[in-house]
């Protein structure tokens, strides 16, 4: 089964700017991808399509808006609430700031928000929270304030927030981004233990070669390329052409 299909999809903003242009994107499940390209080139647009916050084909009615997007299977429908809530639970979607996931007294009051809107309660509520914590190598900041923790800790903490709720599909924005080394590391290291499918937005390509087996590159609202990650990151034109460099120095493992 493909946990990710997303077909002929395109999306215009408002004032007329076209953000994605005709994706088509199959993702098998247990995959790790990488979804690479400059800034500007549709890939936080494309994000937001995959839990719902962006409406795909359903709504006919809005100008420059077609294409479909299912998440195992199950088709994203705007006006189908019930069904946004399960796609809400398979799309895990961690996003580049955890400040912006991370708004209670407490770690394990964060984690426990998600599973408790879905109805979990008592030991069951309290096994899920447990259960994610222990994942990240978190349990025991469970009773601490996220804002008293360092960034590659709340990072962790965002990530254990969406586990709780038991995805299908990990969706991770940038999750390197500002971490020290040691950090880095420890979050990579977490990442790959991790038995669900990922799809992750970076810039940062020697981590994602680090993560993922495949990348696609998205530009100006296209995919332009798609395919084992070395081979793309191998090929220094194709990277030159859509603005995506290595950091000097970084030899392409053969």
């Amino acid at each position: 089964m493909k946990a990710l299909e997303i077909s002929d999809l395109h999306y215009s903003y408002p004032d007329g700017h076209e953000a994605l242009q005709g994706v088509d994107l199959h993702i098998g499940a247990g995959e790790r991808v990488a979804l690479l390209g400059p800034n500007g080139a549709g890939k936080t647009t494309l994000v937001l399509h995959l839990n719902g916050i962006l409406p795909p084909a359903s709504a006919a009615n809005m100008r420059g808006v077609r294409g479909t997007v299912a998440v195992g299977g199950k088709k994203i429908e705007p006006k189908d609430r019930a069904g946004l809530a399960e796609i809400r639970r398979r799309v895990g979607l961690v996003f580049q700031d955890p400040d912006d996931q991370l708004f209670l007294p407490t770690v394990g009051e964060d984690v426990a928000f998600g599973p408790a809107n879905l109805g979990l309660r008592g030991e069951e509520l309290a096994a899920a929270v447990d259960e994610a914590l222990a994942a990240v190598g978190m349990s025991d900041v469970k009773h601490r304030a996220p804002h008293h923790l360092s960034l590659g800790q709340r990072r962790r903490v965002a990530v254990a927030t969406v586990l709780a709720m038991k995805p299908e599909l990990l969706v991770l924005d940038e999750p390197s981004s500002n971490l020290d080394p040691q950090a880095r590391r420890e979050l990579a290291e977490i990442l790959l233990s991790l038995p669900v499918t990922m799809l992750m937005v970076t810039h940062d390509l020697p981590y994602a070669a680090q993560l993922c087996q495949r990348a696609v590159v998205l530009d100006e609202g296209r995919i332009v390329a798609d395919g084992p990650i070395l081979e793309i990151l191998a090929d220094t034109q194709l990277l030159a052409k859509h603005r995506l460099e290595l950091p000097y120095g970084f030899a392409v493992p053969v």
